[in-house]
Formats: C-alpha cells, structure tokens, sequence
C-alpha cells in the first residue's frame, strides 16, 4: 500500500495540530513518576500507607493499582518489571493487561508474540481503542499499512476518534516517530 493511499483518511488533520497525549496511557497526561518507577526494585511497587516499596503481590495491591503500576513502569521503559507487577495480577486476562504485555513484546522486539497478546485483548474487549493503537503500530513496524489503517477505523467507529490512541496510530501512519 502506498502512504498516498492514506491521504483521504489524515487530510482533515494533515494541517492541524494534534493534541498532546501521554504515550501509553488511557488518559491524556503521562502517568507521573513515582517510587514505583524511580526507586523501587523490580517487582514492587511502592505503597502510600506504609511509605514502602512492596510485593506487587501483597494483598494490600488491588488490580487498579497494579495497573496503574505497570503503566508507569512500562511508560520509564522498565518492562521487565512491569512483567513481574503483571504476574501477580488476580485478574490476568483483563485486556488492560493483556495490552500492556502485547506493548512490552513489542517494545522488546517480539512482533509476533505481542500481536497475539494484542488479540487476547481485543477477544475480551472489542472497543479497547489504546489495544488497537498499540496493534496498530506494531502492523506498521510489520509493514502493514493497511492492517494498520484497518485498526485506525475500528478506533474512530468504536467513538475513540478524540483519544490519544487515535492520534497516535494516525501519526504513525503519517510517519511521525513514535516512541510508544
């Protein structure tokens, strides 16, 4: 497929600037540095109550937080803790987590399995536009501009159109660098 192809898609916001959106989030802020990122060892994470860093398997750990956790890890580019934090998760099959794994393959180069993970997600979450992002740049870096243009349709029909997740795989599409 010829990037030309893509103009009738990204000509509306060819001239427009993009809003700014944090890389690897659901939100539009990037998720702040904390211990958990900046002081903590790998798999702990760091906990307000006892001002400590702890198991991320500690029962005092909900989901939410490990969640909130792992994106904070996977955004300082600490994958492989953000692995272990996802291994303790009750729910491992939640498509947040199910992306996160899919983002850290990618990001450490195992197109293949990350696709898989990115799968399992939108299996279990079919509007889960940051999972179709994510698979949207991983279809890039496979050289599949047109899968990837499929994933940046399903997010505008699935009402993602003004998130983060859009602007990003609309930009990569474009060829603007991503590192996320």
């Amino acid at each position: 497929m010829r990037l030309t192809a893509l103009a009738p898609v990204c000509i509306s916001t060819l001239f427009l600037a993009l809003p700014v959106y944090a890389a690897g989030s659901d939100s539009s802020t990037p998720p702040k540095p904390t211990e958990t990122s900046t002081e903590c060892e790998d798999g702990m994470v760091y906990d307000e109550k006892t001002r400590t860093c702890i198991k991320s398997s500690a029962a005092l750990i909900d989901d939410d937080s490990r969640y909130a956790a792992v994106r904070e890890l996977a955004y300082a580019g600490r994958y492989d803790s953000a692995m272990m934090v996802m291994d303790t998760a009750r729910t491992p099959g939640d498509p947040r987590f199910l992306n996160y794994r899919g983002f850290v393959h990618r990001k450490q180069g195992d197109l293949d399995t990350a696709m898989a993970y990115y799968r399992r997600a939108l299996a279990a979450d079919p509007d889960h536009v940051l999972a179709r992002s994510y698979m949207g740049q991983g279809l890039i870096e496979q050289g599949d501009l047109a899968g990837a243009l499929g994933q940046l349709r399903e997010i505008e029909a699935r009402g993602g159109r003004d998130t983060w997740a859009y602007a990003a795989l609309e930009g990569a599409l474009r060829g603007m660098p991503t590192t996320y």
